[in-house]
């Protein structure tokens, strides 16, 4: 097998993505903006054999950047924002032992980087079929997340929704609210006053907030970035930023004006796009799940529009054990408590945890 490690300037990643379905989240382009916001370095890896292609985007964070065991040299891989995962070729997908082989490269490859631990958030649809994972003692199940089905007739996708949801629809339409695909960059200020304030209004943790260079930065998917917002009497009162790639259309970012929120104009702008979506010929809306994967409100919500779920799982691998255990060692005695509580958190990488 062939293993490149390549940056997002190398021609061989667009010239693989062009090999394999992908989403917007393994653009190079999205991953030098994620990296960006998080000060890692973007990297993908590459590995091949024939038709058989393994890629995965990723993050790789340094030893400088964390405020422990600066003494040692070593650095950790995480996931952009998302779903990213990783990506196999079709003809990858029909090999059961080329996946582990792949990963066992990956680990070897991490190994000799000093790349202590890898935290990879997977690809609800394009890796949803990788139960094989658990063979390696290396997938995690997080919860569901909730799609909606693009290929029913669209009477079957109103069958499909939650009667409450139906008439919150009915009564948007009644109200005068109409949603609509607006230029990105021309609507870009006012979608964000109502983004913050939804975030605000929700007491949302901070990886939920992203500075204005990160929204301008979303401009460089060009096509594949779109946004939508319902407005009434020239008002814009709720909004979305959607991805759209390979027949899926990701809902990104959304919210509501706190003043509007009885009125559920969000209700108006999902069902727009869902419609709109399918118009493309696109396969899935996927609206995402709860907050880390839990069955909460955010979850329900979301759950009214389909009856398809798919598993959200991680990737949890640590490739060097002696090296995990000093860096734990060093964060706890940072913290004043003990390994075990930093084990046991549940927090991975345990030496990034902050109890």
């Amino acid at each position: 097998m062939n293993i490149q490690i390549i940056d997002t300037k190398s021609p061989l990643w667009s010239e693989t993505l062009k090999r394999i379905r992908h989403d917007v989240y393994h653009f190079p382009a999205y991953v030098e903006l994620e990296a960006q916001r998080l000060k890692a370095l973007p990297e993908a890896m590459v590995i091949g054999d024939g038709d058989r292609i393994f890629f995965l985007p990723y993050l790789l964070r340094p030893s400088h950047d964390a405020s422990l065991a600066q003494d040692l040299d070593w650095f950790d891989v995480i996931s952009p924002y998302g779903y990213p995962g990783f990506l196999l070729s079709e003809s990858a997908m029909g090999s059961p032992d080329f996946l582990a082989l792949a990963l066992e490269a990956l680990q070897d490859n991490f190994y000799s980087r000093r790349i202590c631990s890898a935290f990879l958030r997977l690809h609800p649809i394009l890796n949803g079929a990788l139960q094989s994972l658990n063979d390696h003692g290396l997938y995690s199940e997080q919860g569901e997340t909730v799609s909606i089905d693009l290929t029913l007739p669209k009477s079957e996708i109103w069958s499909q929704t939650r009667k409450g949801h139906k008439s919150s629809i009915k009564k948007c339409k009644r109200l005068g609210f109409e949603a609509r695909i607006v230029p990105y960059g021309e609507y870009l200020e006012a979608f964000l006053e109502i983004y913050q304030e939804t975030m605000d209004r929700a007491q949302a943790q901070a990886q939920y907030y992203f500075d204005r260079a990160y929204f301008d930065g979303l401009s460089q998917l060009g096509e594949s970035v779109h946004l939508c917002i319902a407005e009434r009497d020239g008002v814009i009162v709720s909004g979305i930023i959607l991805f759209e790639s390979c027949g899926i259309v990701q809902a990104h970012l959304g919210g509501t004006k706190t003043e509007f929120i009885q009125q559920s104009p969000f209700m108006e702008v999902l069902d727009y796009v869902r419609m709109w979506a399918k118009d493309r010929g696109n396969q899935y809306f996927h609206l995402g799940g709860g907050v880390g994967g839990k069955r909460d409100n955010l979850y329900t919500f979301k759950s009214g529009f389909s009856q398809q779920r798919h598993h959200f799982g991680v990737v949890r691998l640590v490739t060097d054990q002696s090296l995990y255990r000093q860096l734990v060692e060093h964060r706890a005695k940072d913290l004043n408590t003990s390994s075990e509580a930093l084990l046991e958190s549940g927090f991975f990488p345990a030496y990034r945890a902050s109890i």
